[in-house]
C-alpha cells in the first residue's frame, strides 16, 4: 500500500471547532490533505463559530485511500457512533494498523467499534467511566499513545495530541515507504 498523504476526519454537527481546525492546519503543514466525512455530504455547523464541508458520506468511505483517521469531539461522536458504516470504517483503520486519533468525546466512537479495549487512552472526563467500562486503560494525560492510537482530553491538549498523531504518521509512512522500496528491489532482481 502506498502513502496517500490523505487523512480522513469523521465528524458531524456540534463538533468542537478547535478539534477540527487545529488538526487540519497542522496536517496541512505536514503535507497531508484532510478529507471530512459525515452522515451527509453537506456543510456542518460546529459548536461555536465555524462551518466545515463534509464531502463524503459513510457509504463513500474507502479506508484504503487514507493514511490515518481523526475523530474530533464535541457532541458529534454521540450521533456518529450509531452508524454501522462509520463503525466498519473505524475498524478497518485498526485492522490495517493505520494511525487513529480521537480527542475529547471522539473515543465514544472507539467504544462502539470495540477498538478501545486494552488500550492506554484518555478522553473528556465526562466519558471516562464509559471508556473504563469498555475496557480502556484510562489515564488523565494530555495525550495517550498506544500502538496506532492516540487520544486526548480537550482542546487545550491539541499541541500534544497532534505531536503524537504526526509521530504515528511519520512511523506509518516510513514503514510503508520501506515496504515499497523493498518490493521495487525484489521486482528489479
Amino acid at each position: 500500500m502506498s502513502v496517500t498523504k490523505k487523512i480522513l476526519m469523521i465528524t458531524y454537527d456540534g463538533c468542537d471547532d478547535a478539534e477540527v481546525l487545529y488538526p487540519i492546519y497542522r496536517l496541512r503543514e505536514a503535507g497531508f490533505e484532510t478529507v471530512i466525512a459525515s452522515l451527509e455530504a453537506r456543510t456542518l455547523t460546529a459548536k461555536y463559530h465555524y462551518t466545515f464541508d463534509a464531502t463524503l458520506t459513510p457509504e463513500e468511505i474507502v479506508p484504503e485511500e487514507y493514511d490515518g483517521l481523526l475523530l474530533p469531539g464535541g457532541s458529534a461522536p454521540e450521533k456518529l457512533r450509531v452508524n454501522p458504516l462509520i463503525i466498519k470504517a473505524v475498524r478497518a483503520f485498526f485492522t490495517a494498523d493505520k494511525p487513529v486519533g480521537a480527542i475529547c468525546h471522539g473515543p465514544q466512537i472507539l467504544i462502539s467499534s470495540g477498538d478501545i479495549k486494552n488500550r492506554r487512552c484518555t478522553c473528556y472526563p465526562g466519558i471516562r467511566d464509559d471508556v473504563i467500562l469498555a475496557g480502556g486503560c484510562y489515564e488523565s494525560v494530555s495525550a495517550a499513545a498506544d500502538r496506532n492510537l492516540v487520544t486526548s482530553r480537550k482542546p487545550d491538549d491539541l499541541p500534544d495530541f497532534m505531536h503524537e498523531f504526526c509521530r504515528l504518521l511519520d512511523e506509518y509512512t516510513a514503514a510503508e515507504n520501506a515496504k515499497e522500496e523493498q518490493a521495487a528491489r525484489e521486482t528489479a532482481e
